[in-house]
């Protein structure tokens, strides 16, 4: 009966330590077990098996990624304006040794460290650089938070400010100088384009004078080469006709009948009543009707008889 009593308790210790042996540890978590108060070793996901009362769990980490809330707080910036501002820190721990031996409380000291820094780089900017410089205080975040947390067994991924706050009179001036500043570009840009409407129409006028010019130029061109034109034809003819009168000497006779004979037909052609006909002697016609017929060489050479003229009365 003892033999038997003493084979069930046996059974129960080794069950109850079988059971106290093996850990099983979820995925995504890190377990540090310490062995007689010194660090044994790191489980992780899946059936670990451990000594019981002799090794002993000392912290549990969780290796997805974390949001750390950085709270609202107060700092100044270089131009001596009071803000408010926080921001979400994005952190995974990736060895839970360091997270349990090298810092005391990690998410603490990431927050603080988060802080501090956040004063330190607003301290160096002013409010319009602040409002205007988010990303590069993400970026000078991250890199400080990085740097720190390397040394604990963790990496910050990401750190975005979430909100920056502005005192309400702050607000009011601020929006009172981009009222002015806005009403400054636009008297300016009136100001540009007046200025620029005059020198187009300036442009204009000087290229219309222009184009004027060059067109009172060039038809006095087009006159003087027309005179010149004719003075050349008209020297022409001259030459001509001295070269036909040197050639043939009732050349001369020719040209005044023809004036004549056009004369006389202009005056016979007139319906005027108070027109006056000057005689002309009768040998003098006759001998310029037989030079008109020399000229165009009519006949044989002997002068024809040409058929009396009488004498013109005065109407």
């Amino acid at each position: 009966m003892d033999f038997l009593n003493f084979t069930l308790a046996l059974i129960i210790l080794i069950g109850v330590f079988l059971f106290l042996s093996v850990k099983i540890v979820p995925q995504a978590e890190q377990w540090v077990v310490e062995r007689l108060g010194r660090y044994h070793k790191t489980l992780h996901g899946g059936i670990n098996f451990i000594i019981p009362f002799v090794d002993q769990r000392r912290s549990k980490y969780n290796t997805q990624e974390q949001i750390i809330d950085i709270p609202e707080q107060k700092v100044i910036t270089k131009d001596n304006v009071s803000i408010g501002i926080d921001a979400v820190v994005f952190m995974r721990i990736y060895d839970a040794q360091k997270a349990t031996y090298e810092i005391l409380d990690l998410k603490e000291s990431v927050s603080q460290l988060a802080q501090t820094t956040l004063r330190s780089e607003i301290g160096r900017l002013e409010l319009d650089e602040t409002l205007s410089s988010r990303s590069e205080l993400n970026a000078a975040l991250l890199k400080a938070l990085d740097d720190a947390s390397g040394t604990w067994g963790a990496k910050v991924s990401r750190v975005e400010v979430a909100d920056i706050i502005v005192p309400q009179k702050v607000q009011d001036s601020m929006e009172l100088m981009l009222e002015a500043e806005r009403k400054r570009r636009a008297v300016e840009t009136e100001a540009q384009g007046q200025k620029n409407a005059t020198i187009r129409v300036a442009e204009g006028e000087r290229q219309k004078a222009f184009l004027e010019a060059e067109a009172l130029e060039r038809t006095a061109e087009a006159k003087r080469f027309e005179k010149e034109q004719l003075a050349l034809g008209d020297q022409k003819a001259m030459e001509m006709i001295n070269q036909a009168m040197s050639e043939n000497h009732n050349a001369s006779e020719f040209l005044l009948a023809k004036d004549r004979i056009q004369a006389f037909s202009g005056i016979a052609a007139s319906d005027s009543a108070n027109k006056v006909v000057v005689p002309i002697e009768t040998s003098e016609m006759v001998g310029s009707l037989t030079a008109l017929m020399s000229a165009l060489n009519i006949g044989d050479g002997t002068t024809n008889s040409v058929s009396k003229v009488a004498p013109i009365k005065e109407s």
